[in-house]
């Protein structure tokens, strides 16, 4: 009743500040019925963000207005979820936040902890970048890079994974046959441009990327490439993560000569890795090495996710009965993590399933 109330005031607000040419009250008003119209009552809108009534309103549309309307106004906007100091409210952009997720969530992983940080603060803080970020991350199952992906969406925006600003392809279930891929090529266009043109920064996430059709990849490789525009829209506030298993055998043998030479694994940097995994990726089979992104090079970064061994096993255990709200003492966590299958044969130094299923394995340690 109350909103309904509501949006009769605010029609009347609109066809008076019409009447009288007041444009800041009319635009300001006519925003407000459009979003509880499109978002309350759930009406057939589509926003478009170069109409003024829709767009978010500025200080300078509020000048025709009592303070007492302002206020009442402001704070039942703000009640909705929809209001913010500056900026897009769905775009957090916390990037202390992200520092300290990768430091404290992810284990094993300096290489990626640093690279990913890096590369996303540079392009967060250089709003006239030359193109869109794309990174590739290779490894193991297991090693973190979905759980990166994750992070990096948690502290971007507001509402994570689930915000409407975030994306995720799963290559096999999005793609599954080859013989639709022209009809892919044009579902995944019109996904990411329609994307676009709702949120100012975007993050699309490729799952198992190594299964995508080349023809699927080229598609959309204008997206990524250095343009100011494909047809009118700008993709350079996107950000492109493509996750794989290339490479993941050479990462394991880079590891593995290290610990045998007695260096520590934190000792290992991108120099030993980057070059092996663009070569090996470029050598692969499947559509992601055969596409334009690699001979094009708009790979921004190739991130290398090394295997887990014991000890980061354990640190996973730790933060999957923390998250339960679990106490737990040295012992389970030690029997969690000789649970676990460990390559090579000789050695048993890496984790075969790094740390995927551990929070479903402490089902089996619990009293």
């Amino acid at each position: 009743m109350l909103v309904r109330w509501f949006l009769l005031v605010l029609w009347a607000l609109s066809a008076e500040a019409d009447f009288f040419h007041f444009d800041s009250i009319s635009n300001v008003s006519t925003y407000y019925f459009n979003y509880i119209y499109c978002n309350i009552w759930e009406g057939d809108c589509q926003p478009n963000q170069d109409d003024a009534t829709q767009q978010v309103p500025t200080r300078d549309l509020w000048a025709g207005f009592p303070q007492d309307y302002i206020s009442l106004l402001h704070q039942w906007y703000c009640s909705l979820g929809q209001c913010c100091e500056s900026g897009d409210c769905r775009i957090t952009n916390n990037i202390t936040g992200l520092s300290r997720d990768l430091q404290t969530k992810l284990h094993g992983q300096h290489l990626a902890q640093s690279v990913v940080l890096k590369a996303i603060q540079g392009f967060i803080n250089n709003p006239e970048s030359n193109k869109p970020l794309t990174l590739s991350f290779h490894g193991w199952s297991g090693t973190g890079k979905n759980f990166v992906a994750r992070i990096i969406a948690d502290n971007l925006y507001r509402d994570g994974v689930k915000s409407e600003c975030v994306r995720l392809f799963i290559a096999p279930f999005h793609f599954p046959h080859a013989r639709l891929v022209d009809t892919y090529k044009g579902q995944l266009r019109e996904a990411i441009r329609d994307m676009v043109l709702r949120c100012p920064q975007t993050l699309f996430i490729f799952d198992e990327a190594e299964k995508l059709h080349p023809g699927l990849i080229d598609a959309i490789k204008p997206y990524m490439d250095h343009y100011d525009n494909v047809d009118g829209v700008s993709y350079r506030r996107a950000i492109f993560l493509f996750l794989s298993n290339i490479g993941g055998a050479t990462i394991n043998d880079v590891a593995l000569d290290f610990w045998h030479s007695g260096q520590n694994r934190e000792d290992i940097g991108m120099e030993d890795l980057e070059h092996r995994l663009r070569a090996e990726t470029m050598e692969s089979q499947g559509g992601f090495a055969q596409s334009e992104l690699m001979s094009g090079h708009l790979i921004d970064f190739f991130v290398p996710f090394l295997p887990l061994e014991y000890r980061h096993v354990k640190l996973c255990a730790r933060d999957a009965y923390a998250a339960r709200g679990l106490e737990t003492d040295e012992a389970t966590l030690d029997e969690v993590a000789k649970a676990m299958l460990y390559v090579p044969k000789e050695e048993r130094l890496f984790s075969a399933q790094g740390c995927k299923s551990i929070p479903q394995r402490i089902n089996f340690f619990l009293p």
